[in-house]
């Protein structure tokens, strides 16, 4: 076994003992034989090595904890900086939210008065000739049958003027053709009533499978069309449109070309102002229903636009464009 003694000295050592059994020298006597070794170094050097052991394992255990601290640190980090951009998403979003609210009302405002102006020098107008017509009939003394026939003649042609104005009010609004007819027939209405009003020739590529859209598709796309006419009447100074829509296996786009005067294509800027409503209406309807927009104007080449829409299932719902 081992033990510790102490020598003469009074210094402590550590001894390995063996013993086994004997005879003395004479073999008379059963004695026990004893041997003694001085292992304080090898006991040193192991508790030293057990030390180190222990010290190892803790270092190990510490750098785990230090790896493991690290990668919490690295979490919240992480998480902070998607926190970050989420509240900065969220305020673009909320800021996008107040501009297409402004646009909105800027919108709709714009239209309203559109709208009563073309009912006042319309409607209105043809109302109160109408109105007149027929109190003339009451105070011309002595009218003939003849002169009494054209007087309601010349009213039935007010009545007649009135209606369709009316009814191109209600076209504008909501194609009553886009259900009922499809999506071809409405855009060869629009485009007819486009070159009846500027003389400008217009080439239409239609495809199809266009009346298989669903109907918010129907409807976005006729508003996108409607839209950029307006604009080629208003600004191009252009004598030829060309309207083309292609689809591939899971996307439709709507192609719109002229041969008018270029423009500096606005940039997000200016569409953030509230600049240039027919693009940003335009715009938004595409990235409403997960497009893509482009425009490209060159000098002396026109102004080419480009819209790409992702098709769904053809069923209806989703979202109102």
């Amino acid at each position: 076994g081992e033990i510790q003694l102490k020598k003469k000295d009074g210094t402590v050592f550590w001894a390995d003992l063996h013993a086994c059994p004997a005879f003395s020298s004479d073999l008379f006597q059963k004695v026990c034989r004893i041997s003694l070794a001085d292992i304080t170094a090898l006991k040193d050097a192991a508790e030293a090595r057990r030390h180190v052991e222990i010290l190892t394992h803790f270092n190990e255990k510490l750098q785990r904890e230090i790896v493991r601290r690290q990668a919490v640190e690295e979490a919240l980090r992480k998480s902070e900086r998607h926190q970050t951009e989420l509240l900065e998403r969220a305020r673009e979003l909320q800021e996008k939210l107040r501009e297409l609210s402004h646009l909105n009302l800027h919108t709709m405002e714009k239209e309203r008065k559109r709208i009563s102006r073309d009912l006042h020098d319309d409607v209105v107008q043809s109302l109160v000739g109408i109105n007149f017509d027929l109190e003339s009939l009451v105070v011309i003394p002595g009218i003939t049958p003849e002169a009494l026939k054209e007087k309601i003649a010349q009213t039935q042609q007010l009545v007649e003027e009135s209606v369709q104005s009316i009814l191109t009010f209600a076209h504008a609004l909501r194609p009553p053709g886009l259900d009922d007819l499809g999506l071809v027939v409405s855009l060869n209405t629009l485009l007819a009533d486009f070159t009846r009003r500027t003389d400008m020739e217009v080439h239409f590529v239609p495809i199809d499978e266009m009346d298989q859209l669903s109907g918010d598709q129907r409807i976005a796309l006729y508003r996108i069309v409607q839209t950029a006419l307006a604009n080629v009447e208003e600004h191009s100074q252009a004598t030829r449109v060309e309207l083309r829509i292609t689809q591939t296996a899971d996307t439709l786009q709507i192609e719109v070309t002229d041969n008018g005067i270029s423009f500096d294509v606005p940039g997000q800027e200016a569409l953030r102002r509230g600049q240039h409503l027919g693009l940003i209406s335009m715009r938004e309807r595409t990235e409403m229903m997960g497009g893509t927009f482009e425009i490209e104007s060159t000098p002396g080449k026109g102004t080419r636009l480009v819209i790409q829409i992702p098709l769904t299932d053809g069923k209806e719902g989703g979202v109102e464009i």
